[in-house]
């Protein structure tokens, strides 16, 4: 796992934050130490993805990255469940590709090269993840994006979505941020790389309230939508379709 330093040095004009070569290399570590508690929201969407996964059907990963939700689900999902990654990054999509070789993974996959802001096709599936992908999609397209995902759901099926979230009430906001801050310098991020960051992220990562992705999920359709995972600016969801 190579190491993040994409923000070690400074950078003279901070553009927008791209997932592609340099951040592939790296990004098993950047998330690792950027999302607390990664490995257990890992564990924890493998285990609903194993309870919902239904023989016949497919597991969709929507911004896949580099295979880790696959890889995670693979050891507790009926070997005989296709699973299919989405990813906009061709990058990405590649160190998945060349992960999945190297762990031997055996199962029936296909990766798929695809703008979740143009929209997705979902076809029989019985498990979609959004795992920290939600809100990378333009505010405008996101509403389209889960009306796909809910349609192309089978009656019963699920989706978990994880996503970075600003708190209901401005005053928790703010103390929360510092907070994820506070665990970013503890994995050795240095104020600089923070700094650089969030600068690169602004236009980028557009976050909603819980209540707001609870709403959007609701009007779509998803009957029964559950928080499975809390932490500060960071929540799992569930949602199914009835």
């Amino acid at each position: 796992m190579g190491k993040d330093q994409v923000f070690k040095e400074e950078i003279e004009k901070a553009s927008d934050f791209k997932f592609g070569a340099n951040v592939a290399k790296v990004f098993d570590d950047m998330v690792n130490r950027s999302v607390p508690f990664y490995g257990e929201i890992q564990r924890m969407m493998a285990e609903l993805a194993a309870d919902y996964a239904k023989e016949g059907s497919d597991v969709y990963d929507l911004g896949c990255s580099t295979g880790t939700t696959m890889v995670g689900m693979d050891t507790m999902v009926n070997p005989d469940i296709r699973f299919i990654g989405v990813d906009d990054s061709q990058e990405m999509l590649d160190k998945c590709k060349s992960k999945l070789l190297e762990l031997g993974f055996s199962r029936n996959y296909e990766l798929r090269c695809a703008d979740l802001n143009q929209g997705v096709r979902i076809e029989n599936a019985s498990v979609v993840v959004l795992c920290l992908t939600l809100q990378f999609v333009r505010p405008i397209y996101r509403e389209q994006l889960l009306k796909n995902i809910y349609d192309g759901l089978n009656p019963g099926g699920v989706l978990i979505l994880v996503e970075k979230i600003l708190a209901e009430e401005s005053s928790f906001n703010r103390a929360f941020i510092e907070y994820y801050y506070d665990y970013k310098r503890r994995n050795q991020y240095s104020e600089m790389e923070i700094s650089q960051k969030r600068e690169a992220l602004e236009n980028v990562l557009v976050p909603y309230k819980l209540s707001e992705n609870i709403s959007m999920l609701r009007d779509k359709g998803f009957a029964h939508c559950e928080v499975f995972f809390k932490w500060y600016n960071f929540a799992g969801l569930i949602a199914v379709k009835k």
